[in-house]
């Protein structure tokens, strides 16, 4: 996974699983303590899994790995939307109404005219990513959605932002880069999966990354020094804002539990 560095490893101990009628119940011995717990029952199991095989059938989706770079060339206002028009070097395969992500935001193509695509970004996504506060020269992640019958080297990002962070400190790891970011945590969203877990994947401005040392409202990436040098991440300071995605297989859980 892009940008992954995994510098902490723990031993378990044993897990096993077992089935009581239509239940299945873990067990796991793990840092010296029990934990016996009943998981979710076969009716509810089958649900989540059609559930999530209807999204990726229905739905366009992404990897997290970005392509490259797109330049901002031009900004213009109408109403409460923007359209930006980018130039990257495969613009001449776009087509108009193709799905791309920018800075892990799904916008859709509108126009393509001399080596130059614009997408039309809506209040709601302005108000809700940080697109609003690009400039013309910006440089913009973006990622063509995937092909569901390759290999998915990232993970399932929908391009869908939940909300902007703001990168709090950076520190040296041995040649990569440690990146922390905090974002307003919110107690009701959190129990609906909006939240990061230590080894699990979070989205950062279209980039799949694995969490690190995560708190109620902030996580830690380790960046190496290719991605940071072929994304945006180039271009991020203590006080930037970016867009972040919490991984969709949290939320399917925790939908899952609340029914």
């Amino acid at each position: 996974m892009a940008g992954h560095i995994n510098p902490l490893r723990t031993k378990l101990q044993s897990r096993w699983i077992t089935k009581a009628g239509s239940s299945q119940n873990f067990h796991s011995s793990e840092f010296h303590h029990i934990i016996d717990m009943t998981l979710f029952s076969k009716r509810q199991i089958h649900s989540a899994v059609f559930s999530f095989n209807f999204h990726l059938n229905f739905h366009i989706m992404f990897s997290g790995i970005v392509e490259e770079m797109a330049t901002v060339v031009a900004i213009n206002k109408w109403q409460e939307n923007i359209d930006f028009s980018l130039k990257c070097s495969f613009v001449d395969q776009l087509k108009i109404d193709q799905s791309i992500s920018h800075n892990g935001v799904c916008l859709t193509v509108v126009s393509i005219k001399d080596g130059i695509y614009t997408v039309t970004a809506m209040k709601e996504t302005l108000d809700r990513s940080n697109l609003g506060l690009l400039h013309v020269g910006d440089h913009v992640n973006v990622e063509r959605s995937m092909i569901m019958n390759g290999r998915l080297d990232g993970h399932i990002v929908q391009g869908h932002v939940d909300e902007t962070a703001r990168c709090i400190n950076m520190e040296d790891a041995d040649g990569s880069t440690y990146f922390t970011f905090k974002y307003d945590f919110d107690k009701e969203m959190a129990h609906r999966g909006y939240f990061t877990v230590d080894k699990g994947s979070v989205t950062v401005n279209g980039v799949s990354l694995t969490v690190c040392e995560p708190t109620e409202d902030s996580f830690k990436v380790a960046i190496i020094p290719y991605t940071r040098e072929n994304t945006n991440f180039h271009d991020i300071t203590i006080g930037t804002v970016v867009n972040i995605e919490f991984d969709i297989l949290g939320k399917y859980i925790a939908r899952l539990q609340s029914l």
